[in-house]
């Protein structure tokens, strides 16, 4: 058998040898991902998918994001990692300590996700980090709704801390924890899953090291950051110098739409972003935090000019995002910002709009999104709280060569819950959850198909629910000729409501949601019509 590779510290790499290193890496991360999704306590993680792993070199560099991730955490986790180290000092860290916080300015942007880290020791020194986020099953305060005014009503904050001080968990910071949830066992539950998925991740890295005999990732981290770092600039490079623009609405806040306005200058093998002109923040919790504007506008650019190479910090030196502070893309604290994917996730959409002008052929019609999600609270006949986020997707927007995915998440990356575990842990039958016949836009190539999910109440007692919906008013648009998808529905009882209101419902009622279609792409009168009768065939509509 041969000896492997072996490279000390600052020792270069040959190509093979970093090549097997880094998939080794992404392989252990990927490891972890399992391990806390498995042993996960909501269905927010083990089956919703909403959760992610990252690898950081000893500074918070992002090296390796596991491959079935939020795509938007690999922007947001290595800001978190840097933050820890600046707030606690690399010097005043221990073995066994983890590391944890959910602070939305620096972490992912609202307080329902917590971020932990635990610093990985080789020789006596830190050479890493493990870093995960989650998504909590609840996190107290309002629930998570655009009705808080400000973040002080959204739950509970985590200031930047230790959880785990040289292994021994902080009992006071966990009774606090308890104490503020409608789901103590769940909530608890999933925050030593996500340790679970650190020491995993520590343990996988140590036997990589002892193997490749690496004292410190020094030399690693720099091959891989600086090799993607340059194909990054390459890909910028490929595009014509100049600056691009994009601007459309969407359905804001009573009967006020928002506008996204967006500006990308290419220059050489850099690229800046500027979101100045877009609409202030709001009184509402819809604001979307800077760390999570930067992360879905540098997924858009990567999906765009570098998609098939793995995520990690190299590929966004060469870009820069700036938005206005006091913007709904940058607003200031204390702003409430717990559905801030209904902002942020229209980003992407931004970026597109920009470039399509340049690389028409790369770009994807809008899709159906934001995510849609139904929050759901009560009380137990025996007595105990407990709340239940539900997903539910839209459809994707065309490409220039295919018809969009229906009920698909873009650009989040998060599943829809089985109809089983809803029944299971919720009040509510489904009566049926079926796709939107000619929800998609038409086009040359179709946009994807929304979906439609009817429930009804059987609880004895009252219940709360909290819609996260978008596109009721402005549809996805379709691209180059293609028509728009058809726009979200929210209806109770058969009438359609305002599901920015939070609503108390009885046994009996029934909710219907109708997710929004995916836009299409090119003149519907090009759509080639074989693929006109297949869509009649399974019921599709677009003939």
């Amino acid at each position: 058998m041969a000896k492997p590779f072996v490279a000390g510290t600052n020792q270069a790499f040959d190509a093979v040898s970093l090549e097997l290193l880094w998939r080794r890496t992404i392989s252990a991360v990927d490891e972890a991902a399992k391990a806390l999704r498995r042993t996960s306590f909501s269905t927010l993680v083990n089956e919703s998918n909403d959760f992610a792993c990252v690898l950081t070199d000893a500074s918070g560099q992002s090296l390796a994001q596991n491959t079935e991730s939020i795509p938007s955490f690999i922007g947001t986790l290595p800001v978190t990692v840097k933050q820890f180290i600046k707030e606690i000092g690399l010097e005043n860290m221990r073995p066994g300590d983890v590391l944890v916080t959910n602070t939305p300015w620096i972490a992912t942007g609202h307080l329902n996700d917590i971020t932990v880290a635990k610093p990985i020791f080789r020789s006596g020194r830190i050479v890493a980090f493990a870093a995960s986020t989650a998504h909590a099953p609840d996190i107290g305060g309002k629930v998570r709704s655009v009705e808080p005014r400000e973040v002080f009503e959204e739950g509970f904050h985590i200031p930047v801390m230790k959880f785990m001080n040289e292994g021994k968990p902080d009992q006071t910071f966990l009774r606090l924890l308890r104490a503020a949830v409608r789901t103590p066992d769940q909530t608890e539950g999933d925050l030593w899953a996500q340790i679970t998925g650190l020491d995993l991740l520590e343990r996988r890295l140590g036997e990589v090291m002892t193997e490749y005999a690496l004292d410190d990732l020094e030399s690693f981290a720099g091959e891989i950051l600086g090799r993607c770092e340059k194909a990054m600039r390459a890909a910028i490079r490929a595009l014509p110098d100049g600056d691009y623009t994009h601007e459309f609405q969407t359905d804001g806040l009573m009967d006020q739409p928002f506008t996204y306005r967006i500006a990308i200058k290419v220059a050489d093998d850099r690229l800046s972003v500027d979101y100045a002109g877009t609409s202030a923040q709001v009184d509402r919790a819809i604001n979307c935090t800077m760390t999570y504007t930067f992360a879905m506008t540098a997924y858009a650019l990567k999906c765009l000019l570098l998609p098939d190479l793995p995520n990690n910090e190299g590929i966004f030196r060469c870009i820069e995002v700036r938005a206005p502070a006091g913007t709904i893309v940058n607003p200031r604290f204390p702003a409430a910002v717990g559905g801030r994917m209904a902002t942020g996730h229209y980003l992407p959409v931004a970026v597109f709009g920009a470039l399509a002008p340049v690389i028409p052929e790369r770009i994807m019609a809008a899709s159906g999104s934001p995510l849609w999600s139904m929050i759901q609270t009560g009380v137990r006949p025996d007595g105990g709280t407990y709340a239940n986020v539900l997903f539910f997707n839209g459809g994707m927007g065309a490409t220039d060569s295919h018809d969009g995915q229906s009920t698909y998440a873009w650009p989040s990356n998060v599943s829809n819950v089985p109809v089983e575990l809803i029944e299971r842990n919720s009040p509510l039958i489904v009566h049926h959850k079926q796709l939107r016949a000619g929800s998609g836009g038409a086009g040359r190539f179709r946009g994807g198909l929304g979906q439609e999910i009817e429930f009804e109440v059987t609880s004895e007692t009252p219940i709360g629910v909290i819609f996260m919906a978008e596109r009721c008013r402005f549809p996805a648009p379709g691209m180059r000729g293609g028509r728009p998808g058809a726009p979200g529905e929210v209806c109770i009882d058969g009438a359609q409501v305002d599901y920015h209101k939070n609503v108390v419902l009885t046994k009996g009622q029934r909710v219907t949601l109708r997710t929004p279609g995916g836009g299409g792409m090119g003149p519907a009168n090009q759509r080639d019509r074989t693929a006109i009768e297949w869509d009649l065939r399974q019921g599709y509509g677009q003939e």
